[in-house]
Parts: C-alpha cells; structure tokens; sequence
C-alpha cells in the first residue's frame, strides 16, 4: 500500500489532504473509473481508516474525519503520515427490516423511496441502522415513512 506524508489543510470545517498524482493515478486505475467517489482504505498515522476519495473544485482530495484522525480540524497544518489504496469492499448496507417491513406496507413511501438517488436512500439506510435502541429504530422508522409520504421531516430534509 503507497504511502506518503501530506499536511493538514482545511475547506470550510473540512480538514482534508491532497493525495500525490502517482499515487492517486494507480488508485484510480485500481478503481477502474475517475469520476465520482472512490472507496478507499488505509492508515493514517497508524490508525486503520475506511473512506471515500472525493473530487472537489477540480482536485481530489482526502478527508480527514475525527473517526480517522482525533480532533482532525485542530490538526490543520500538521504532517501526517498515509498510506491508500483502492477498497473494492461492497460498503453497501443492508436495509432494517423493520424499514423494509414499513416500506412494503406503504406503496407512496416506497415508491418514493425508490425514487431517489442511490445516496440518499443509503443515507437513510445508515441512520436507521446505526440507531442503539429498538424504540428509536421505532420512532425513527415512522418519521422516516412519514417524510417519504409528503408530510414531516426527517434527518434535517423537509418532506418530499
């Protein structure tokens, strides 16, 4: 696995570091594509991480999350050290089967549901499956069936 030392630097509240163009080129090519987010895993500073190398204002670049790096945005202008590589790992998560339970019962908040992007119903997937408790996964299932009907919020969007 390449590995290479970058400094912090930091858009907005997003600490990230660029990524050396060889390296970055055989993780591209690893990846098979040059567009969109590319799933990588490595370790910065000796800590094991899992990630995405995404391209923004015309540079890809690495984020440094506090989960890879503690307290990463009070790191901006430290040297870390990196390695990268490609991480053909399926990181798709599996559906809550009580969302899928909700789903089959309501067909607008399913059919809703299959209509966004990819993200966003990962990005629903995720919440609901990270929850601890099961009247959390409860309350949250309803919110969630209820913003993809029309109505309610849910995750900080409005309803559909």
């Amino acid at each position: 696995m390449p590995t290479f030392k970058a400094v912090i630097e930091i858009i907005g509240i997003n600490p990230f570091v660029f990524v050396p163009e060889n390296i970055l080129a055989a993780v591209l090519q690893k990846a098979g594509k040059a567009k969109g987010p590319i799933p990588i895993k490595g370790v910065i500073n000796k800590t094991p991480y899992r990630q995405t190398l995404v391209k923004y204002a015309g540079h890809w670049r690495l984020y440094i999350n506090t989960i890879m790096l503690k307290d990463s945005p009070k790191r901006v202008g430290e040297a870390v050290t990196i390695s990268i590589a490609f991480d053909p790992a399926d990181r798709k998560l599996k559906m809550h089967p009580q969302l899928e339970k909700a789903l089959a019962k309501n067909k607008i908040a399913k059919d809703n549901f299959q209509k966004l992007p990819a993200s966003r119903q990962q990005e629903i997937i995720r919440y609901i499956s990270n929850l601890k408790t099961a009247e959390s996964v409860e309350r949250n299932i309803a919110k969630a069936i209820n913003f993809l009907s029309g109505t309610g919020s849910f995750v900080g969007r409005q309803s559909l």
